[in-house]
């Protein structure tokens, strides 16, 4: 029995009847697509608030001069939202706290929309009036950070307005003073929030997207509806330099085992080539490969995905009730 004749499409769409439509190519079927979708009855809808679009206060094609040659480097993400969302709707959330996280609310191409984006600039968190405050290393998550994040998440799930988060991140900070401040804690709330979300998320991976930062951060993992990826992403576990280094240790431990000893020369050859290696799967190339993002785009057209990405969206019937549990305070 050929397969065309037990289970082609002729057999099911003029035979057995289980098939609705027959196609001779992609081109006719996404035509039939579009006509099916075309004459469906009314559904339920969001009804995500849209106003008319406007202008990004500067022009996009300035967005690559802004991300710096060198992803370590130091830039400010709210140069960054300015190129992408509509001028004068961004309304910053506690922008003297938790600095390293920027929250706020704005309008893409008219669409109604909570940011979450990562801070790359070093800045100063105030502890008390008269002090100067505590440096924070830009693109890592402090414990404040994470606690004014969570909340702004909570208050999009209220309001039930899509998120949109901007990726650039190694990780939560450690070391002991975090932990006294309760970076666990703070940490955890943030990554709740983001799991139990139920609004439409979407991810840009601008630059790093390291570890537990790239799940607190919407990675994969947590379904956003839509990951797009710069071409200077950067998706793996941890950062490179500290990757290779924990890999090179554990590939001459394996060695030792064996009996077998390596020169100073050996281990640097050997680290090279582990550093070449991990650098070429944390490239937005091979994360795309392996469906960790959807599309790898032009940073000038950012907005315009993100537009299509919030007006499909907005045809889901319904939102799931959110409940995040018990969140430690």
């Amino acid at each position: 029995v050929e397969a065309e004749e037990l289970g082609g499409a002729t057999t099911h769409s003029e035979i057995s009847g289980v098939t609705d439509y027959k196609a001779e190519d992609d081109e006719e079927a996404l035509d039939m697509v579009r006509s099916i979708v075309d004459h469906q009855g009314p559904v339920e809808r969001f009804g995500y608030v849209r106003k008319e679009s406007r202008e990004t206060a500067y022009p996009s094609e300035e967005l690559y001069g802004l991300y710096p040659s060198q992803g370590n480097e130091q830039y400010d993400m709210r140069e960054i939202l300015a190129r992408i969302v509509d001028a004068d709707s961004w309304t910053e959330y506690k922008e003297g706290y938790g600095r390293t996280v920027l929250t706020g609310y704005a309008r893409i191409d008219g669409w109604n929309v909570g940011v979450v984006a990562n801070q790359r600039a070093v800045v100063r968190n105030k502890t008390s009036h008269d002090s100067q405050g505590e440096i924070q290393v830009g693109g890592v998550i402090y414990s404040d950070a994470a606690d004014k994040a969570a909340r702004f998440i909570l208050n999009c799930n209220q309001k039930e307005i899509p998120i949109i988060f901007f990726q650039d991140v190694t990780g939560f900070m450690v070391g002991k003073r975090a932990e006294h401040g309760g970076i666990i804690k703070d940490g955890a709330k943030m990554v709740n929030a983001v799991a139990n979300s139920t609004v439409p998320k979407l991810t840009v991976v601008v630059g790093n997207s390291y570890g537990a930062g790239n799940y607190a951060m919407c990675g994969r993992a947590y379904d956003p509806r839509l990951v797009l990826a710069w071409p200077t992403a950067k998706i793996a576990v941890m950062g490179g330099t500290q990757a290779s280094k924990v890999l090179k240790q554990i590939k001459v431990r394996q060695l030792e085992k064996q009996g077998k000893e390596l020169s100073e020369e050996d281990e640097q050859e050997l680290l090279s080539e582990i550093q070449e290696r991990y650098k070429e799967q944390t490239t937005p190339y091979y994360a795309a490969a392996r469906l960790w993002v959807d599309v790898l785009i032009d940073p000038v057209n950012t907005r315009d995905w993100l537009s299509r990405g919030l007006d499909v969206v907005d045809h889901n019937p319904k939102l799931e009730r959110f409940n995040p549990g018990v969140i430690q305070t």
